[in-house]
């Protein structure tokens, strides 16, 4: 089974994208509380941070190798901020920490099985 906090991150940053995703299409309309979708940011930076830390800690090789499969998803996380939400960059750059989030759990379940 995954880390409880890898699992967290990873939830957050696809409700994140969901939420995202919903507001692009115009499926909700957020504009009385965007706030949420900054918390949901913010939330999946700590909880992605947390995981990366408790997974070095652990000083096992397979949570090391699932924190080095991770980590580059904080590029993407890093620079979502600083792109204009109403441009086609935001998505795009927001999807590109997708693949390491998934690769994550992926890694993590194999040391279980």
């Amino acid at each position: 089974m995954p880390p409880a906090l890898l699992v967290a991150a990873a939830a957050a940053y696809a409700c994140n994208v969901a939420l995202g995703t919903a507001v692009a299409v115009r499926l909700i309309d957020t504009s009385r509380f965007r706030w949420l979708h900054h918390a949901l940011y913010t939330t999946t930076c700590v909880l992605s941070g947390c995981a990366l830390s408790a997974l070095l800690a652990t000083g096992d090789r397979g949570a090391r190798q699932t924190a080095s499969v991770l980590a580059p998803a904080a590029v993407p996380l890093a620079m979502v901020p600083f792109v204009d939400a109403r441009s086609p960059r935001h998505p795009l750059v927001a999807l590109a920490a997708a693949p390491f989030f998934a690769a994550a759990v992926v890694r993590s379940r194999k040391e279980v099985g």
